[in-house]
C-alpha cells in the first residue's frame, strides 16, 4: 500500500468512519446509497499526497460548493482560480475557520490587493487532527497532531482590459505544501522513535489560470460584466514521498441574468501524472448566489463528485468595512444534525487603492465633454475627452467621441473645400 495512502487511512479516514457509523440509514443513509448507485465510488481517489488541497478555507467559494474558477470575486479566488487577483474590485484581509470532519479543523489567512492591472496575493491554511493510537487491549501508545500546512503566493495581470471587454488575466500561484506527522506503532504496539518524521513531507507545486469577464445577454444596466469564463490547472509539482499531488484542470463558466442573481459551473478532470490510468473520476460543481438586500447574500451549492457528493448553503452579512460568511456543508461523510459542518470567514475591506475616485473623475471629464459637445463648443468637448483619457487610457467611449469629433472635423473641411470648388 502506497504511504500517502495508508497514512490518509491511519490519521483521517479511519476516526471518521468510526464517528460517522451512527447515521440515520432510513432516511440520509438511503439518499446516500441512491446517490452512490448513480455515480459510484471512485477506486483511485485517496491514492494523492496533501488532502488539504481539496479541502476549502470557506466564505463564498465554499458556499457555491467550489464552482468559483470563474466567479473569482473576493479573496478566496486565492484557491479556486489565481488569475483573480488583477480583477479584484477592492483589497481584502480575510480569515477563515473551517470545521471540517470528525475533529479535523482548518484555519486560513488570505490577502489580496489590486494595482491598476495587476493584483497580489498571500494565504496560508493550516489542517490538524488530534490523533490516538490505542493498542490490541485500549492501551494508549501513541498521541499527537496530524497536520498539514499550505502557503500560497499569487500573481497575476489583467492584458488587454477595455470599457466594454474585461479583459484576459492570466495568474499564477507558488505553493508549498508540508506534512507533520506523530511517532506511532507498528504491529508490534511499541511506538518507533522518528516515525512520523519519515513519514513527513514537504512539498512544491504551482496553479496557472486564466479568467475573462464580458456582457452576454443582460437584463440589467450595470458596469460589471455579467458573464465570465475561466480555465485552471492546479496543484501541478513533482510527487511527494512517491506520492502524486492531487493535480486537476478546470473549466468554468458564471452568468448573472439579472442584477440579483449569480449562476455558476465548474468541470474538473482530476490528473495523475505519475500514471494517467490511476486518475480520480471527473467530477462537476454547480453554485448560485443571490443578493437579497445590499446588506445580506443567500448561497447553494452541489458537488457531484464520485464518494463525495457535497450540498451547501451560506449567507452572508454585508457591512460597510466587513463582511461575516457562514457556510454549512453536508457530505457523505457526515450526518444530519444541527450544526454538524459549519465554515466561518471574516472579510475586510482595504479600499480599492482609489479606483472608484478615479472612476468618478472619468466620468465628470466624459460627461462635461458631451455636455460642451451638445453646445457645438468642440474645442471644450476634445479637451475633456482628452483629461479623461489621460486618466484611463482605456475608457472606449471618450475614444468614441474623440473619434467622431475628428470625422466631424474632417467633414467640415471637405465640405468647406467643395464650397471653394464652386464658386
Amino acid at each position: 500500500m502506497k504511504k500517502g495512502l495508508y497514512l490518509f487511512y491511519v490519521f483521517f479516514l479511519v476516526p471518521v468512519t468510526n464517528w460517522a457509523i451512527d447515521m440515520d440509514a432510513d432516511a440520509y443513509g438511503s439518499v446516500t446509497d441512491y446517490l452512490n448507485g448513480i455515480y459510484g465510488i471512485d477506486d483511485n481517489a485517496g491514492l494523492t499526497a496533501f488532502p488539504i488541497l481539496n479541502i476549502p478555507i470557506g466564505g463564498r467559494s465554499e458556499g457555491m460548493a467550489g464552482a468559483y474558477s470563474a466567479v473569482a470575486d473576493d479573496v478566496s479566488f486565492i484557491e479556486f482560480n489565481p488569475a483573480g487577483s488583477s480583477m479584484l474590485t477592492i483589497s481584502e484581509l480575510a480569515f477563515f475557520h473551517n470545521n471540517w470532519i470528525a475533529d479535523a479543523k482548518i484555519e486560513a489567512l488570505a490577502y489580496a490587493a489590486h494595482f491598476n492591472n495587476a493584483g497580489i496575493g498571500l494565504s496560508g491554511k493550516w489542517l490538524y487532527m488530534p490523533f490516538t493510537q490505542y493498542g490490541y487491549f485500549g492501551d494508549r501508545l501513541s498521541k499527537g497532531y496530524y497536520s498539514e500546512a499550505v502557503a500560497v503566493l499569487n500573481g497575476s495581470y489583467n492584458l488587454f482590459p477595455g470599457y466594454y471587454f474585461g479583459g484576459v488575466s492570466l495568474g499564477f500561484n507558488l505553493k508549498g505544501a508540508f506534512r507533520s506527522v506523530p511517532d506511532f506503532a507498528g504491529i508490534t504496539e511499541i511506538v518507533t522513535t522518528g516515525s512520523g518524521k519519515e513519514q513527513s513531507a514537504a512539498s512544491v507545486m504551482a496553479d496557472v489560470g486564466l479568467l475573462t469577464r464580458f456582457n452576454l445577454f443582460k437584463f440589467y444596466n450595470s458596469r460589471d460584466r455579467n458573464m465570465s469564463l475561466a480555465l485552471v490547472a492546479r496543484n501541478f509539482g513533482p510527487a511527494a514521498l512517491g506520492d502524486p499531488l492531487p493535480a486537476v484542470a478546470v473549466a468554468g463558466i458564471s452568468y448573472s441574468p439579472i442584477r440579483p442573481l449569480l449562476m455558476s459551473f465548474d468541470f474538473s478532470v482530476p490528473v495523475n501524472i505519475q500514471d494517467f490510468n490511476l486518475s480520480e473520476k471527473p467530477y462537476w460543481a454547480a453554485g448560485l448566489s443571490v443578493t437579497a438586500a445590499s446588506f445580506l447574500s443567500m448561497r447553494a451549492g452541489l458537488l457531484m463528485k464520485a464518494g463525495n457528493i457535497r450540498a451547501v448553503i451560506g449567507s452572508a452579512v454585508n457591512l460597510q468595512y466587513i463582511s461575516l460568511d457562514v457556510n454549512y456543508t453536508l457530505d457523505l461523510l457526515t450526518q444530519i444534525q444541527p450544526l454538524n459542518r459549519v465554515a466561518l470567514g471574516v472579510r475586510f475591506d482595504l479600499g480599492d487603492n482609489g479606483r472608484k475616485s478615479k472612476s468618478d473623475l472619468v466620468d465628470e471629464h466624459y460627461l462635461a465633454g458631451l455636455d460642451a459637445y451638445s453646445k457645438s463648443n468642440d474645442a471644450e468637448a476634445r479637451s475633456m475627452f482628452e483629461k479623461a483619457l489621460e486618466i484611463n487610457p482605456n475608457f472606449e467611449p471618450a475614444l468614441e467621441a474623440l473619434k467622431s469629433l475628428d470625422n466631424y472635423d474632417q467633414l467640415n473641411k471637405r465640405i468647406n473645400e467643395m464650397r471653394r470648388l464652386q464658386y
